[in-house]
């Protein structure tokens, strides 16, 4: 019988060629990897897809240190625990840092190595912070920046005294909280309640909180009739200047976190404030929980506001390295998903996805509208530039210096 044909040299070259490929793609396939990378993109060029093509074959997880703003804090905890269930996550620990928003930078100024990521209430103390840290490193220290959710500020009061404020001043604005201050006989003179004391205002410390800081910039452009351009004359007006420090000698609290203070005027009540300038947000997050304690709170929109955007900058630090710029964009697409901007409107966040609605029947614009919430704003106000909001600074601190 006939020998049958025989395998050329050429072809079990091929035969064998052929096995080691099946092993290999199998390896990749069962674990999860990818054999080819993308090595030349750069962090924050596109939407963070082979983000771990340049992680070690061992796995090695990347952490990513985030000081943020604390109104975002259950928001934001809740979006890290399901990044944490991604196939992603399973690569990243996102380590979420609690810190003012002018906290955060100045940590970062100093060098905090436990910073990627800086995300504060607002791009208001932008201007300074990039200066500062050009004089300090030589460049520009922002890699990537996309708010991430957007809030407008607001007054909120307990609607039992904001029937009695308004029938006296009509109106609530900066202007009739600076008179209520003013008035030495407080709730007596306002409303005959000298039951209810001082008229207590309160907002937070504009040297650690964006909210302070937001709020001494708003009432410059309240003060002007102002929506952009706000200039140093504007600023140091001997007119504004007087008023400022007579509207802040009257001021309570001056707290460092805008959650901790809403927080306080929740648990304790009208005894520690009758009104707070805060964020939207905020408000929202607590109305529920206010009404249960002390009774139902107004919402009131200043005529002159602004948006606090809640940026996401990626911080070209020298501490940084790449696999932690590319997991922070990775970490950035996952906040702007559909899902997770979902979710930071039951926190009263208005989503930076403009895909996502904010207006439908469970939405918290809808629900707490006779509480005031309104999705229509009047006048935005544009961020004024680094100078005029240095100076807005020295100007509250020498009325502080004044008490």
């Amino acid at each position: 019988m006939a020998d049958g044909p025989k395998l050329t040299g050429l072809g079990k070259l091929f035969i064998f060629a052929f096995i080691v490929v099946c092993v290999v793609g199998a390896y990749y396939f069962f674990t999860g990897k990818t054999p080819w990378g993308s090595p030349g993109k750069s962090p924050g060029s596109g939407s963070g897809s082979g983000i771990l093509d340049s992680f070690s074959g061992g796995g090695d997880q990347v952490e990513v240190g985030i000081a943020y703003g604390t109104e975002k804090q259950r928001w934001l905890e809740w979006a890290v625990q399901q990044f944490a269930q991604t196939r992603e996550g399973k690569h990243i620990k996102i380590n979420l840092i609690p810190m003012g928003s002018l906290e955060g930078a100045h940590a970062l100024l100093n060098g905090d190595q436990r910073i990627q990521v800086w995300s504060p209430a607002s791009a208001l103390y932008k201007d300074i912070f990039v200066q500062e840290w050009q004089v300090k490193y030589s460049q520009n220290p922002i890699l990537k920046e996309e708010p991430i959710a957007l809030s407008p500020m607001v007054f909120v009061m307990w609607d039992e005294r904001y029937q009695a404020f308004i029938q006296k001043y009509k109106t609530m604005s900066f202007a009739t909280i600076g008179q209520a201050l003013q008035e030495k006989g407080g709730w007596d003179t306002i409303a005959q309640k000298p039951e209810w004391g001082l008229f207590k205002f309160g907002h937070t410390h504009p040297n650690e909180s964006n909210s302070g800081l937001m709020t001494i910039v708003l009432t410059a452009y309240a003060y002007q009739k102002k929506t952009k351009d706000l200039d140093l004359k504007d600023v140091v007006d001997v007119g504004f200047q007087n008023w400022l420090q007579t509207f802040e000698r009257g001021v309570s609290g001056l707290n460092n976190s805008t959650g901790n203070m809403m927080r306080e005027m929740v648990l304790k009540g009208p005894s520690s404030y009758d009104a707070l300038f805060v964020y939207e947000s905020v408000t929202i997050d607590y109305l529920k929980n206010a009404e249960g304690r002390w009774g139902k709170i107004r919402v009131v929109y200043p005529e002159y506001n602004a948006w606090n955007e809640n940026p996401y900058y990626i911080i070209d630090a020298t501490w940084s390295s790449k696999d932690q710029r590319r997991a922070a964009q990775t970490f950035l697409d996952f906040l702007l998903t559909e899902p997770i901007q979902k979710e930071s409107l039951a926190h009263g966040f208005r989503p930076a996805n403009p895909s996502v609605a904010v207006k439908f029947p469970d939405s918290p614009f809808v629900k707490y509208a006779d509480y005031g919430i309104k999705v229509d704003l009047a006048k935005i106000c544009e961020p004024p530039k680094a100078e005029v909001v240095n100076n807005l600074l020295q100007s509250w601190q020498r009325s502080q210096a004044n008490r």
